[in-house]
């Protein structure tokens, strides 16, 4: 589909470029010409005087048409120089045109087809994902109903096991609505403090953290930051809730905080098994799930950093992923100082 559309793209700018030409061409050449039939008329006259001043005592009047003919037959010959170099630089410019226009159509579609085939693979595996819960429902249903007989508590511990498969597509639709919302709006920031962001983001999670036996350490810089505060603190959620799934149990998470020049960096580090070189550059892709030593047993569709990494740039902030020198992952929020 994208050669074939490169190839029309390349007719269209050449197209352009030989109309662009013709036009220049047909110019000059109309101006060359009239300056050289000026020229050669004034010529023709100063010659004519000449002759008459110089040579007409000596050899009588000598036929007008003679001269006339030696200068037509210059313009003539003049006239097939200017056709055939004008030729050879149109043909000169249609190659050249020719290989530019199909360098820029593949530089004009290249960013087309880059996401085109990001969003095939994103639909593919959305409809995987998707395909999944639904698939262990109607498969469990099947069974169930097989059984001519079933007590209450089967049927109430049947219809649960229902509503845990539609809450995990209702948190999968969620996130990829959001995943299209941060990517079609643009946010309002504004000052807000850095500890008050922090503790409404750890909240929601302390029972979590009581259950893994992990705590939460904090060494934070005071500081007042430019952010849409609702989506920071959606942010440091997926972060702090990744770095609970994956750090190890009974283990820390800390969460860092210092200023850096007109920016306030804000680190999130778990004490799990790190995340392996090769899925470091494609950690915050949608649906991505990387090394089986971190995503093994853990639930999630590989979303969240995705999101992150969207309400990140939403907020004309960085994030950025790496792994401590003393083992764990590290993700790092660069955010701007307010003034």
């Amino acid at each position: 589909m994208f050669r074939s559309a490169r190839l029309k793209l390349t007719l269209f700018y050449l197209g352009i470029i030989v109309l662009f030409n013709l036009m220049v061409t047909m110019s000059v050449r109309v101006y060359a010409e009239h300056e050289f039939l000026r020229a050669n008329t004034e010529q023709r006259s100063e010659v004519r005087q000449w002759v008459v001043q110089f040579f007409e005592a000596q050899i009588g009047k000598r036929p007008e048409n003679a001269i006339n003919t030696i200068q037509d037959n210059q313009v003539e010959q003049v006239r097939r120089h200017l056709n055939d170099g004008l030729l050879i630089i149109n043909l000169g410019a249609l190659a050249i045109g020719g290989i530019l226009s199909y360098w820029f159509a593949g530089r004009t579609l290249r960013p087309i087809e880059e996401a085109h085939e990001a969003q095939a693979r994103f639909t593919a595996d959305a409809s995987h994902e998707l395909r999944t819960p639904l698939a262990n429902m109607r498969l469990e249903n099947e069974v169930f109903l097989r059984q001519k007989h079933f007590t209450e508590d089967e049927a109430r511990e049947q219809l649960i096991s229902n509503l845990e498969e539609i809450q995990r597509l209702e948190r999968l639709s969620g996130n990829l609505l959001a995943l299209h919302q941060y990517g079609q709006v643009s946010l309002t920031r504004m000052p807000a403090n850095v500890r008050s962001i922090i503790d409404t983001s750890i909240n929601p999670l302390q029972a979590v953290a009581r259950t893994k036996n992990v705590h939460i350490e904090l060494q934070i810089d005071p500081a007042r930051v430019l952010v849409h505060h609702d989506s920071i603190v959606q942010l440091l959620n997926i972060l702090l809730d990744n770095a609970l799934k994956y750090g190890a149990t009974g283990g820390e998470v800390l969460l860092q905080g210092k200023k850096r020049g007109g920016v306030y960096l804000l680190a999130v580090k778990d004490k799990g098994p790190g995340i392996a070189a090769g899925d470091l550059p494609h950690i915050f892709n949608r649906l991505y799930r990387g090394d089986k030593a971190r995503s093994a047993k853990v639930a999630g569709y590989g979303l969240g950093l995705a999101l992150a990494k969207e309400i990140a740039e939403a907020n004309s902030a960085t994030l950025t992923a790496c792994n401590n020198q003393g083992g764990g992952a590290c993700f790092e929020l660069g955010l701007t100082l307010a003034v």
